[in-house]
């Protein structure tokens, strides 16, 4: 069977968390969620190219890919026997989760068949199935390795009164609780966002000061793009934050309390210990919440358990904090990851604002990394531009150099430079020049027509310049197009008339479209007696 090639960042996620963090393959593959073949595989790539961890800095993605996949594929292991077992876990999930439907053995047996023509018999099926569930436990014990996992969870929290409006604004109870120790940390927010779960993170990682080896967080679309049983994804930025802190995220599978049964405990415990001690009091504030909730947590952890006569800060301080990972210097700061598409002009859109790329990747879809200062673009793992991070909206933020030559030449020309480029062709050209400009509501939209006659400057003499842009204003007639017209037409070699008395008939200048009473007398009609 094929497997599909992963993306560069897997990858090198896969290649972190055996190199950085020493985890076994069966650990990456529920990280990444990806199969342990296939961490086998790309890691027998890796070792057969001779790459480290970390990798060069200067090697980009599409170097990686050419290095990795360059030699024809490593062999997969063979396929299972010809007849393979059904998955009875998941019969037997079925059988509870749709019992009000009726669902029957024989039907997940005539399934099994569509999918295995050759697979065994209904009898055999259903033999194989009472072996299966003789095999069960009704809950299996965890046994949790100090400083090894994090377990994180959300539930609901108390109220908070606006002293302005009076309205009851509800809250969350962010709760992360360690396996070998139940050490706890809880907190109050009002959303679930991306930027809240990150920060409550931050938050708790320094209240124990230190890190564990593995993160095990609820199926969230804060941490988990897309909840699966087998190959969840991470949400990039809580990948980011993972990277930055050197752990593996292992998601709890979807529908599976017991996968997290450490903070659902926990969980249970900040409700008895915390929100139904507060349950009468009333505030007014998130940080006046989070001060008592503070308060009360101190008292849980420090709280003698009955079984083991020690707190679960004495149990942390013995078990998890020896053996968890050190904080690192500096604390994440908070990166949102967005993808664009980089429009025609070179710039791309991210919350109303234009930030510019360079020229050669407009139409390509890039990565946009956003902190709340900073705004980083990458193409294929590397980056291509960097901006300080503007909130003004349908504004743009442009950089030189992103931009094509012609275009920064563009950008070179100003009011007074094409003032003095016409005037060093003559007087009336420059006086055109400044007459078309002037007449603009601003300068910029007439820096076109100026341009265009500094390229009709290429082609004529200054003596018939001049005398072009001479009748253009002697007529009124101030633009691109008037002088092309005139030089054209070579009208601009015929004298102008001269200065009329103010009673006499107006001048009528020459234009295409004027023909003038020697045109009427050339063509009068002949019937016309």
């Amino acid at each position: 069977m094929a497997h599909e090639r992963l993306s560069m960042r897997k990858i090198k996620e896969v290649m972190r968390l055996k190199y950085a963090c020493g985890l076994s393959h069966e650990r990456i593959a529920a990280s990444c969620g990806i199969s342990q073949s296939s961490v086998t595989k790309y890691l027998q790539r890796v070792q057969s190219e001779g790459l480290s961890w970390p990798l060069p800095e200067d090697l980009t993605d599409e170097q990686l890919d050419a290095r990795l996949f360059r030699m024809s594929p490593v062999p997969m292991a063979r396929e299972g026997p010809t007849k393979p077992l059904p998955d009875f876990s998941e019969v037997h999930e079925e059988l509870r989760a749709h019992r009000r439907l009726n669902l029957t053995r024989e039907q997940l047996w005539q399934e099994y068949r569509e999918r295995y023509p050759d697979g065994y018999s209904y009898t055999q099926f259903c033999e194989y199935y009472r072996r299966w569930r003789r095999t069960l436990n009704p809950v299996m014990r965890q046994t949790h390795r100090p400083g090894e996992k994090l377990f994180i969870d959300y539930t609901e929290g108390l109220y908070v009164i606006n002293p302005s409006t009076g309205e009851r604004m509800p809250t969350d109870l962010f709760v992360a609780t360690w396996g070998a120790s139940c050490l706890t940390y809880a907190e109050a927010t009002f959303t679930q966002s991306l930027p809240a779960w990150m920060a409550s993170h931050v938050r708790a990682f320094t209240y124990f000061g230190c890190v564990p080896q593995v993160l095990v967080p609820d199926n969230l679309k804060s941490g988990v793009t897309r909840a699966c049983r087998y190959e969840p994804d991470l949400n990039p930025t809580y990948a980011d934050l993972a990277r930055h802190y050197g752990v593996a995220v292992i998601p709890a599978r979807p529908y599976r309390p017991r996968d997290k049964a450490k903070v659902e405990n926990g969980v249970l415990i900040a409700k008895r210990w915390i929100l139904s001690v507060l349950r009468h009091r009333t505030f007014y504030s998130l940080d006046d919440l989070n001060k008592t909730i503070r308060e009360l947590l101190e008292k849980l952890n420090t709280r003698l358990m009955h079984k083991v006569h020690k707190s679960r800060r004495d149990l942390f301080e013995a078990l998890d904090r020896p053996a968890a990972r050190a904080l690192p210097e500096d604390a994440y700061v908070f990166a949102e990851w967005k993808k664009a598409t980089v429009n025609i002009d070179y710039h791309i859109e991210i919350d109303r604002h234009y930030y510019s790329v360079p020229f050669r990747y407009v139409r390509q879809a890039v990565d946009v990394r956003l902190t709340h200062t900073t705004l980083e673009v990458f193409k294929a793992g590397s980056r291509i531009a960097a901006h300080a991070r503007s909130f003004a909206a349908h504004t743009h933020t442009t950089v030189r150099d992103h931009m094509p030559s012609a275009h920064q030449n563009h950008l070179d020309w100003n009011p007074s430079r094409l003032i003095r480029w016409a005037e060093s062709i003559g007087s009336f050209t420059g006086a055109l020049v400044q007459k078309i400009l002037a007449d603009k509501p601003h300068p910029e939209m007439g820096y076109r027509a100026c341009l265009g006659i500094m390229r009709l400057s290429r082609s004529y003499p200054k003596e018939r310049m001049e005398a072009a842009a001479q009748r253009a204003l002697h007529f009124r007639t101030c633009s691109f197009r008037s002088m092309k017209s005139i030089l054209e037409r070579k009208l601009d070699m015929l004298a102008l008339p001269a200065p009329q008395a103010t009673s006499a008939a107006p001048v009528v200048p020459a234009h295409d479209n004027i023909r003038g009473a020697a045109y009427f007398q050339s063509h009068e009609r002949k019937d016309i007696p």
